[in-house]
This record gives structure tokens, sequence and C-alpha cells, in this order.
């Protein structure tokens, strides 16, 4: 199965066997152009109610959907502190720390720059939360941008510091319930993250 995010938005990628009956489903083979194609569709789903393509093969029908997309890849993650969680506030939404992957780098040491040069603290990285796709368009053409979300702590009180050239204009530490308040009210992406982590560590969140 993949998920991906247009407009915030998501579709997903499955198989007849897999599909959830209580979602819109349509035949990927309906799909030319997954922007154009989807468009109507989407107008009536939600991020709890996604868009299912049925396909026989998903990975192969991925490939086709996004052949002439531009791929970028990015890491970040959700930083735990003394103070609870790390958030940024760019373009008028609160936001998790990321950014796009440099050349020598992977993945771990992307997430861990960016929330650096993000948030002016340097954290200690953990686990993979989850990788998620998301489309947009830059300059006329079309881009999927493939993210890894990590979990990664932070030991210290050093002053956060947005990085104001990104257009973050706010870095804070949020509690559980101010973390999770954002769902529905942030990039689509940042939900999924957001699902990934409750379901992963709720005996840590909530207590078990």
């Amino acid at each position: 199965m993949y998920k991906v995010f247009i407009d915030h938005k998501p579709i997903i990628l499955v198989k007849k066997s897999k599909r959830n009956e209580s979602f819109l489903s349509i035949s990927s083979k309906e799909i030319t152009d997954v922007f154009a194609d989807t468009k109507k569709y989407l107008k009536k789903n939600s991020l709890d109610s996604p868009l299912q393509l049925i396909c026989d093969k998903p990975s192969k029908e991925f490939k086709r959907l996004f052949a002439d997309f531009k791929e970028i890849t990015a890491a970040g993650g959700l930083v735990k502190g003394d103070e609870g969680y790390l958030l940024i506030f760019r373009n008028g939404l609160w936001d998790i720390p990321k950014g796009k992957m440099e050349k020598g780098e992977d993945e771990e040491e992307t997430a861990v720059r960016e929330i650096e040069e993000e948030c002016g603290v340097r954290a200690v990285l953990e686990d993979l939360i989850v990788k998620t796709y998301h489309t947009y368009t830059h300059k006329k053409k079309k881009v999927l941008k493939t993210t890894y979300w990590y979990l990664l702590f932070y030991y210290g009180n050093k002053k956060l510091i947005p990085q104001t050239d990104e257009g973050i204009t706010d870095v804070k530490w949020a509690t559980t319930d101010e973390l999770f308040a954002i769902r529905g009210n942030t990039y689509g992406s940042v939900n999924e993250v957001l699902d990934a982590f409750r379901m992963a560590y709720s005996d840590e969140l909530f207590g078990a």
C-alpha cells in the first residue's frame, strides 16, 4: 500500500482485497494525470477519508502515476525534550521541523541537521516513525517529495532560534495535548506523522 498526499489530502494505492469498504474507491486505471483526475474526488474526501485507487500491483502503479514527477528526499522529525515536543510555526501553520537532503547525506544526517538549522538545537536521533509522500508544483514542475520522519531527543536548555529566512516565525516546546491539537490544522504529511507516532507510542504517551 502507498499513501500519497495531494493538496494535503490522501490517496491510497491498494489491492482490492485490502481496501476499506468505508472509503471511496476507484480503479487506478482511470487515472492518467494524478493531479487532474483525482481532483473531483478529493473535493469530497478528507484527511480521515482517503480516496482509494484499486490496483493489482500498488508498487507498479505508484511508479506509473508519478513517473513524470521530480523526486525530492527530505527528513526531519519529532523532537522530545524536557519541556515537551518541538514545533515550528511556518506559513500560518504549526509544523514539525524537516528539510531537503543535501548531497552526501543520508536521511538520518539530514534530519539532525535540518532540526538544528530550523530550531537552533542539536537532537539525538532515536527511531524512524514513518515515511510519507506528498506532491506539489514548483515553477510549473510536478514534485513528489519523500520525507523520513524520526523520533529524536534533546538533552539541554539551549534557547530556541527560528530560522526566519525559511519562513519560520516561531519555535516552541509543546505539551502532548498541544502537539496533537494541531492535527487537522497542519500539512497532510504532518497529520500522518502524528497518527503513526500515536499508534507506535500510545503507552508512553497516554499510559497502558
